[in-house]
């Protein structure tokens, strides 16, 4: 290796070290603002927002089977309307020509 490679290697090491030094300072800086964030969290404020979760979870669970039940009713109502419409299209039929229900 030349004198000219060692050196290049030399300023790629230390810039490395400087590099690394900064990542270490910027990770640091980061688990502080993790650490103080979590000491905003009360127990007591867990425990209210689990509380809330798991009431909006039941909520969720009950809508779905009201919406599942609403949906069936809905299919029920379309088909008794297509029973109707074709009973009414029968009797319409009959009122325009009585002859044909003979």
């Amino acid at each position: 290796m030349s004198h000219i490679d060692l050196l290049n290697a030399e300023d790629a090491l230390k810039a490395a070290h400087t590099e690394i030094l900064a990542q270490r300072e910027h990770i640091g800086e980061l688990l502080g603002q993790i650490r103080d964030l979590e000491a905003e969290w009360t127990q007591e404020a867990i425990q209210r927002i689990t509380t809330e979760n798991t009431t909006l979870k039941q909520r969720v669970r009950q809508l779905t089977t009201d919406n599942r039940a609403l949906d069936e009713r809905l299919k029920a109502a379309r088909s008794n309307l297509r029973f109707q419409d074709r009973r009414m299209a029968d009797l319409e039929a009959q009122i325009t020509d009585p002859a044909s229900t003979v």
